[in-house]
């Protein structure tokens, strides 16, 4: 709260020193309250504002204050809810409590007035009929006498009414004499005439309402006959004629609508889906039961699941489960065409019998309809034809007999039970055993081998089936290498087997990481030898660029880093810069990576120089060797040397012969003879190639900022040299494609510009004007220095004016509380003090007590 000032004008107290100056806000000032702060020596033109206080008056309205506010918040801390006073003009001091008045019971029956919702009906005006609600009437509150008339019910006679109410009218009538002189009637005579002529109206009211009732139940017995008869149908109408049938009315759409959400199917409740073990297991299983099956019918053996031997069942079996001890009952058969009822049956007879019984199989059903016994008749069929090749063809050999055909049957089953590719697989061991079982089979055949051995041994069957498949990736990757390697490369197998190799990775990331890290580290290794060996190194073979394709395909790409494609991008960084273009061969094989790298970077959008310095030496190499400006060609392309025209085609023939194709990797292996017109066919290609990969990175890094810069040798070799018309048409279009979509770019940048400096001015000779402070500042310092120096100042004077409230905040806190304790602690004394008051006055009677009785 600080000292108060003086406020309003200051007088000078009795007593004070001179130039002091006192408040004038009070007439009568109490000289005892004033403080002077007195100087040592006065000071011409110096202000003082702290030289008369009042500390009691500031000290009594900081108390004040605090009990108004934070007093309050004190008391009420622990209370979480507020009472607030929101009566209409309760704070206002300028308003009289008449009116006041007047205006809350306006306001009240304003809010009764108006509607509560614009949208409820229900909330209008109440409606009156003769001065009653119609609200109360509609809620049928008055008692209905069962005795009395509907019409005048709740109403008494005008005369009982006069009598009882009528202030003495009865007996005014009863003195009274009558016209025809009769007697006058007492008031006891008139009551019960009233009372019969009540109890003769209500039994005619009564007999009234009962015939009513009669009349009733007699009208509905007439309607009831009425109905009977009306309910009867009527012969039904003649059909209308051809041209006055009626239309038919067709149905409303909502009734449609309804009638289809009757009839609609309604949600059925589905099965729990398997999982993943569940399904691995019921596919080991079923792969299990199709084996056996095949293993029996490569063994001759038609027998059913259990093993046992089909028996007969006559059409006569009731099926009530009554069996034999034993079924001696014999088969027929027929030999020769003479029935031959034998013991037994020969096994391939045997087997013929069996597969025509079995139902339930698939397998048991094939052999049925290759053994011809599925029809019944088939022994009388051959009955006949062997009486009629008897007669007619007596030369000529029988035909066979059905035991015959059955065993052949059986032999052609058995032979394509082992020609059949086996359901189960054991894992295997080492890449000589995945080399022996995929071996003379066909690309699908070693997908369909690769696929059951997965399901055979999934991982969740048994404890060592994910170590056996972690195994069998890498087997699977030496073996595409291997299909890669042979002459010619069996390159179409190669990208089915990807599709098990992807499944595996998925599964197995870890290992399949680092199974094509290996690979990676031995063709690494391999060049790093060679260039140490020979001082350069040759491109790898093709297995080694089938690798480094299958490791993008398995592993994201788009990584800032990862452990498999970071090490590939450095692997094909380094093929390109350290392996020098030789042959043909190794031309394909660098485009062949400059594909490879796009199709890594096609969504990072990583810039990679050496593809743009190889895409360059290409196609200086397919130009004749002039000297150019503008591009300058980087290791391992020369300007000039024995392969500086590799790509160079000078045939007239060859380049009209030219039709533009897809590159094959065939011609990556350098095993294949190529004649001299093949040569510069692929040379075209090979060139072809490149412009296209030339598009792809302009398309690439146009967003670049330095793509121009980038693009500056590329555009200056396109358009020196190969944009003339010796190419063919199609390569010349390629050409120009590339050159317009570089120019299409856009600029990204500003160029750099020095900035203007301001001229600097010539030195003159005035004075310099130095600012005179006031005495007692701190001398030195620029007008930024003193108004930040005044702000620390003025910061460092409010913080401590801060703490010092909040000290005497906490002082008034603790006297509060200390004031509650000796509040509580007196009462609990004086609490005690008059328990113990109250126990000396019964201890002092109960003594007083005994004192008597002694005393007596």
């Amino acid at each position: 709260m600080g000292k108060a000032r003086a406020i309003g004008a200051r007088t000078k107290p009795p007593g004070a020193p001179a130039g002091a100056r006192v408040s004038r806000t009070k007439p009568n000032l109490n000289p005892f309250e004033v403080k002077v702060n007195r100087q040592k020596f006065q000071v011409l033109g110096r202000k003082m504002r702290h030289d008369v206080g009042m500390p009691g008056v500031s000290r009594a309205r900081a108390i004040q204050k605090r009990n108004q506010t934070l007093l309050k918040e004190y008391r009420e801390r622990d209370k979480s809810n507020v009472f607030r006073d929101r009566r209409l003009g309760e704070y206002s001091s300028s308003v009289s409590p008449e009116e006041k008045m007047a205006r809350r019971f306006a306001l009240e029956q304003q809010r009764q007035h108006e509607k509560k919702n614009i949208y409820n009906l229900n909330e209008d005006e109440e409606l009156t009929h003769y001065g009653q609600s119609l609200a109360d009437i509609e809620k049928h509150h008055d008692i209905v006498d069962s005795d009395s008339d509907t019409e005048d019910r709740g109403a008494l006679s005008a005369e009982l009414t006069a009598a009882h109410f009528g202030g003495g009218g009865l007996q005014k009538t009863s003195q009274q004499p009558s016209q025809e002189g009769e007697r006058p009637r007492s008031r006891k005579e008139l009551i019960e005439e009233l009372i019969a002529k009540s109890k003769q109206e209500k039994r005619e009211r009564q007999a009234q309402r009962e015939g009513t009732l009669e009349l009733t139940e007699q009208l509905d017995r007439d309607w009831r006959e009425v109905q009977a008869l009306l309910a009867r149908r009527a012969p039904p109408p003649p059909p209308p004629q051809d041209g006055d049938r009626p239309e038919r009315p067709q149905p409303d759409a909502y009734d449609v609508l309804v009638r289809e959400l009757g009839f609609e199917m309604k949600a059925q409740p589905s099965n729990r889906m398997k999982t993943e073990e569940e399904l691995a297991k019921e596919e080991q299983a079923r792969l299990e039961r199709l084996e056996a099956e095949r293993v029996r019918r490569m063994l001759g053996q038609g027998a059913s699941e259990d093993g046992r031997r089909a028996t007969h069942v006559s059409a006569d079996d009731l099926q009530d489960g009554f069996m034999l001890d034993t079924d001696d009952r014999r088969l027929l058969s027929y030999r020769d065409g003479r029935m031959d009822v034998q013991g037994e049956l020969s096994g391939e007879a045997s087997d013929g019998v069996n597969a025509e019984e079995e139902q339930g199989e698939d397998s048991s059903e094939e052999d049925a309809e290759d053994s011809g016994g599925s029809d019944g008749h088939s022994d009388l069929e051959c009955d006949e034809e062997s009486e009629e090749g008897d007669s007619e063809r007596p030369g000529q050999e029988q035909r066979q007999t059905p035991s015959d055909r059955a065993a052949g049957s059986g032999r052609e089953a058995r032979e394509a039970a082992r020609a059949e590719l086996p359901y189960t697989f054991e894992a295997p061991e080492s890449s000589q055993d995945l080399k022996s079982l995929l071996s003379g089979k066909s690309a699908e055949q070693q997908l369909l081998v690769l696929e059951r051995i997965q399901k055979c041994h999934h991982p969740s069957l048994a404890a060592g089936n994910k170590a056996k498949l972690e195994r069998l990736f890498g087997f699977l990757l030496e073996h595409v290498g291997d299909l890669a390697a042979d002459d010619p490369p069996d390159l179409g197998a190669v990208d089915k087997l990807v599709v098990q190799l992807f499944g595996l990775c998925q599964m197995f990331p870890d290992s399949a990481s680092e199974s094509v890290r290996f690979v990676l580290r031995d063709a690494m290794h391999e060049m790093e030898g060679a260039i140490e060996a020979k001082g350069r190194a040759a491109f790898p073979g093709l297995d080694v660029l089938i690798y480094l394709k299958i490791a993008g395909m398995l592993f994201p790409t788009s990584d800032f880093w990862h452990p498999v494609v970071t090490p590939a991008l450095v692997c094909m960084s380094q093929l390109l810069t350290k392996c020098p273009v030789m042959s043909l061969c190794d031309a394909v094989k660098g485009l062949f990576l400059c594909c490879t790298f796009l199709d890594y970077v096609a969504l990072s959008q990583r810039f990679i120089p050496e593809l743009i310095n190889f895409l360059l030496g290409i196609l200086y190499m397919a130009t004749p060797n002039k000297p150019g400006q503008g591009y300058t060609l980087v290791h391992p392309f020369r300007p000039w040397g024995r392969n500086s025209e590799l790509l160079l085609v000078s045939s007239e023939e060859d380049m009209a012969t030219w039709q533009r194709r897809s590159l094959s990797l065939r011609w990556a292996s350098g095993q294949m003879a190529q004649t001299g017109t093949e040569a510069n066919h692929t040379r075209l290609s090979c060139l072809a190639v490149c412009l296209a990969l030339v598009k792809r990175c302009v398309r690439l890094y146009g967003s670049l900022p330095a793509f121009h810069e980038i693009a500056r040798p590329l555009r200056a070799l396109l358009t020196q040299h190969l944009a003339d018309h010796r190419h063919p048409p199609e390569l010349q279009e390629l050409c120009q494609s590339a050159l317009a979509d570089v120019e299409a770019q856009g600029r990204h940048y500003q160029p750099l510009i020095c900035e203007k400096s301001k001229p600097v001015p010539l030195k003159l000779f005035t004075p310099r004007l130095v600012k005179v402070l006031e005495f007692g500042k701190k001398q030195g310092s620029s007008r930024e220095e003193q108004e930040r120096k005044r702000l620390v100042h003025k910061h460092r004077r409010e913080f401590k004016g801060a703490v010092r409230e909040i000290r005497k905040d906490n002082q008034f806190l603790a006297r509060m509380q200390l004031s509650e304790i000796m509040e509580r602690d007196a009462e609990r004394k004086r609490k005690v003090k008059q328990l113990f008051n109250n126990l000396a006055e019964q201890e002092g009677e109960w003594k007083a007590l005994k004192r008597k009785k002694f005393k007596k």
